[in-house]
């Protein structure tokens, strides 16, 4: 009786090893619902970290294009001198101001617009990521983003070029003729100009950087 208890106990010891380790091997890798759910919830993460990204950009550039926009405002409309220059021997009195010209008007109001469609989405980014809630909700408001970005882009273009062409022509004279250097006697009046322009196409290119978030956005979402 003792011999055959104790090769029971032998076979208990020796079968209970190759029980673990079966049940190891059948067991496999984990699958089923809890893996999927913990996917799921990576997925999330990801998705939601993305898209924090995203809404940071988009205020980053709304941001930097409300500054360069009013910049372009405000040193234009503070573009103005008074001076005198020689022309066949007689002194000639001289006074320049940014309304006198067409293209400098344009340019003030085209940025002034930008300025205003830059702050209103970024009082809407803001409030929305302090929400937490998506910046863009829906592909139709996307849509009009992306519309919006790309009319105003293309107005600051031609605001740009054609204040840039005014203070060429303010610069260089007029060829085959007495008309001097304008820039000369109102080098502060020109300079503020070119700075003005010089924002003006920072904004423009903001803008077209605005477009190509929507266009990211829209191709993802």
């Amino acid at each position: 009786m003792k011999n055959g208890a104790a090769a029971a106990a032998a076979e208990v010891s020796i079968e209970l090893p190759e029980t673990k380790v079966t049940a190891a091997a059948e067991s496999g890798p984990m699958s089923g619902p809890l893996v999927g759910e913990r996917a799921e919830r990576r997925r999330r993460r990801m998705g939601e970290a993305h898209h924090k990204k995203g809404d940071v950009t988009h205020a980053g550039v709304r941001m930097m294009c409300l500054l360069t926009s009013v910049t372009a405002v405000s040193v234009m409309t503070t573009a103005k001198e008074a001076s005198t220059i020689s022309l066949y021997g007689f002194s000639i009195p001289l006074y320049s101001n940014w309304s006198f010209s067409d293209s400098f008007e344009y340019l003030v109001g085209v940025s002034a617009a930008v300025a205003v469609h830059s702050l209103l989405q970024l009082l809407i980014t803001v409030s929305r990521m302090f929400r937490k809630s998506p910046v863009i909700p829906s592909r139709n408001h996307a849509w009009l983003l992306f519309a919006g970005d790309q009319i105003f882009a293309y107005a600051m273009m031609s605001a740009g070029s054609a204040a840039s062409g005014v203070t060429n022509l303010n610069r260089t004279g007029i060829h085959h003729s007495a008309l001097p250097n304008f820039c000369k006697p109102l080098h502060v009046f020109c300079n503020r100009v070119a700075v003005s322009i010089a924002f003006t196409f920072f904004s423009c290119f903001l803008l077209a950087v605005s477009v190509v978030l929507d266009v990211i956005w829209l191709s993802k979402y």
